[in-house]
């Protein structure tokens, strides 16, 4: 599962990180409103936590941004600001819960795993492209009804594209989504990696699946 932080305040952002990470969550962190909107609008992450206040861009803002773009991604706020009339403000601009500062890490954690259940129903515990199946509740992707053994970096890569199937995705979204925002290498990455994946899940007598679009990217789907 991945999930987005979007924090100003470093210390917080770090320990936050660190906890998730620690209870096996693939974590990508922001630290102002504008980079963590546009990381949140390329997709691919199970879950954003938003703080409120940012710099140049307000959790509410994003929030409300999102949803207008139709992303549905499930998103906890966090702020110190407890006032009733906040609390209605987020969650009428399209957030799914509100914590407040300062919190307890256990609380922080349970309604992580009770957002990202809901998600989970919501969106369905598998995508299926095909006879290509990839089951998030168990992390396992299965073609043809043979399974296949991915490393952590494709399975982000395959869920990202089965998600967004039947759209073509440039090489700089796919590398804003899969790869830590502290990566320092270039998009030829992802050529390097939609390498391996075809190896993997398109292999003969397989129909192909992951296509290149020549020019701007990849699309997966028939």
């Amino acid at each position: 599962m991945r999930i987005l932080i979007v924090e100003d305040e470093p210390r917080l952002l770090e320990l936050i990180g660190r906890t998730l990470r620690g209870e096996g969550y693939d974590v990508d962190v922001a630290a102002d409103g504008s980079d963590g909107y546009d990381r949140a609008r390329v997709g691919g992450f199970d879950l954003v936590l938003l703080d409120v206040m940012l710099p140049r861009m307000s959790g509410l803002e994003i929030t409300m941004r999102l949803r207008r773009l139709g992303v549905r991604t499930p998103i906890l706020m966090l702020t110190a600001r407890d006032a009733v009339d906040d609390r209605v403000a987020g969650l009428e601009a399209g957030a799914d819960d509100y914590l407040v500062k300062p919190f307890a890490f256990v609380e922080l954690s349970a309604r992580v795993r009770a957002l990202l259940r809901r998600g989970g129903e919501a969106g369905g515990a598998s995508l299926t492209v095909g006879d290509l199946v990839l089951d998030r509740s168990r992390r396992e992707v299965r073609r043809g009804g043979r399974r296949t053994e991915l490393t952590a970096r494709e399975y982000a890569l395959l869920e990202h594209l089965m998600k967004n199937a039947g759209r073509v995705l440039t090489r700089d979204q796919i590398l804003a989504a899969v790869w830590p925002p502290d990566f320092d290498g270039g998009p030829n990455v992802v050529d390097t990696y939609v390498h391996y994946l075809r190896e993997k899940v398109d292999r003969p007598p397989a129909e192909p699946l992951l296509r290149t679009v020549r020019g701007v990217g990849y699309v997966l789907g028939r």
